[in-house]
């Protein structure tokens, strides 16, 4: 067997994997497009909020602002900035607003800690956003950054103009409230797929071991079928498919056990009927050898074991043709034929073993088209025929008969013999069956074989004096 993976670990992946890949992936998607929307949403607000600010201050009050502002208690109009500055910051709950100049020199910083003419070196991480913002446009960060107090923070930025002309720049720096949550979110939603894919593992395995275990008994049980074991039943299964290949796996067995016995049978059948004849010629043979070492051979008695060794042969011959016959599986033609002139046909093969006999043979065929082959049909008739000729005495009748009757026709083999025994017609149809001392007993299997090849059917009924084959044919049929 190769080493590759088994039913129940591929059943267990074609579960799993899909459902990683969709949960894992889906849920990143969800994380990444829900943080997206929310970065977009706090960006939007944070520049809003930075053009309103830039709005309200005057670019050359900002411009005026030098480090000597700054020291002491300040000089009034810085003071005045930051005051204005801190009353937004509280009121928008910002963390930082930051003025600073086109030479990213800083003009006032409320909620930081830099002082007019320090240079922020912080806005490298923005440069694209700051040349747009510099072009007359707002915009925010587009990276989250994380402050000293483990917490995130977007940049939002907005044009402080003078004489139509940007000439500084305002940025306000706002939580990211959302991020909190948002992570939890992901960790609670990676439990939630973990838990999703125990509880699909399980699901999976449970499916699996359904599956497997049934399949698992078909191929013990076809394997013992194919070691030779063909005594052993194939369980049946609960499950609709599986069970289906197991009645069909069992019906194979039966077949297959059937056809066994029957070549067991017949092999059985071929020794004993051979036995009988190759005696005989052993017998024959040696008073023949007797005969002709006499000094004076009498050729009569020579002339009569040599025909009885011949006759001998003769039995042997037919106990092969019939062997063959019933063992070789031969194409069955499909050609139509007149079902009244093949019976009338089939009982011209009788007419004169059954006028030497003395017995009567009557012929009452209606014509209807078959399909089939014709000749190996005729055998199986005349085989038939040939029994009720045997069964027959002086001054009885044998009537073949035959009719078309509900889409099929039947034909049937009656004559007024002594019949069959009751406890020989359950074995009629059996290989090498019989109760004539000459019999081979595959002629009744042979012609049962036959018709059932063109899907007909063969049935016997007997009692003293009145013992009748009754067989039937598709009308139509492909054989």
């Amino acid at each position: 067997m190769g080493r590759g993976l088994g039913l129940r670990a591929k059943l267990l992946l074609t579960f799993l994997v899909p459902t990683c890949v969709v949960l894992a992936g889906g849920g990143l998607g969800l994380y990444r497009t829900s943080r997206g929307v929310l970065e977009r949403q706090l960006g939007e607000a944070l520049a809003g909020t930075a053009a309103s600010i830039a709005s309200q201050l005057k670019a050359e009050r900002v411009l005026s602002l030098t480090p000597e502002d700054a020291e002491g208690e300040g000089s009034r109009t810085y003071r005045s900035l930051k005051a204005q500055l801190a009353e937004v910051k509280a009121a928008a709950e910002l963390k930082r607003i930051l003025v600073f100049d086109m030479a990213h020199r800083a003009r006032v910083d409320v909620g930081g800690t830099l002082l007019p003419g320090a240079e922020v070196f912080e806005l490298s991480r923005d440069e694209r956003e700051l040349k747009a913002v510099q072009a007359g446009e707002r915009r925010a960060s587009q990276v989250l950054f994380k402050g000293t107090d483990g917490q995130y923070y977007l940049t939002g930025y907005a044009p402080v103009r003078a004489d139509g002309r940007v000439v500084a720049v305002v940025a306000v720096e706002g939580t990211a409230e959302f991020f909190g949550p948002l992570t939890s979110l992901r960790w609670g939603f990676f439990a939630l797929t973990v838990v999703a894919l125990l509880a699909l593992a399980l699901a999976a395995a449970w499916v699996s071991r359904t599956l497997s275990v049934p399949l698992e008994r078909l191929v013990a049980s076809a394997l013992r079928i194919g070691s030779g074991d063909l005594k052993t039943h194939v369980p049946p299964e609960p499950t609709v498919e599986i069970g289906l290949l197991a009645r069909e796996l069992e019906a194979m067995r039966q077949n297959l056990e059937s056809r066994d016995r029957q070549l067991k049978l017949m092999l059985d059948g071929v020794a004993h009927e051979v036995k009988n004849p190759l005696g005989g010629i052993e017998l024959f043979t040696g008073l023949l050898a007797e005969e002709l070492a006499g000094p004076q051979p009498n050729l009569s008695d020579a002339q009569g074991h040599l025909t009885h060794v011949r006759k001998e042969l003769d039995y042997l011959k037919r106990i092969v043709d019939d062997f063959l016959a019933y063992a070789r599986e031969r194409p069955v033609a499909s050609t139509p034929f007149d079902a009244g002139a093949w019976l009338h046909s089939a009982a011209g093969h009788l007419e004169g073993e059954a006028r030497a006999k003395g017995v009567f043979l009557v012929v009452n065929a209606e014509a209807a088209t078959l399909r089939g082959d014709e000749s190996l049909l005729t055998g199986a008739v005349v085989n038939l025929l040939k029994n009720a000729v045997q069964a027959s005495k002086q001054g009885q009748t044998v009537r073949l008969a035959g009719a078309s009757a509900e889409g099929r026709y039947r034909l049937s083999v009656a004559d007024e013999g002594h019949g069959i025994p009751g406890d020989a017609l359950p074995h009629i149809f059996e290989p090498f069956f019989t109760t004539r001392e000459k019999g081979t007993g595959l002629g009744l299997p042979l012609a049962k074989k036959l018709f059932e090849a063109h899907g007909g059917t063969l049935a016997v009924t007997s009692q003293p004096g009145a013992t009748r084959f009754e067989a039937t044919l598709p009308l139509g049929s492909t054989g």
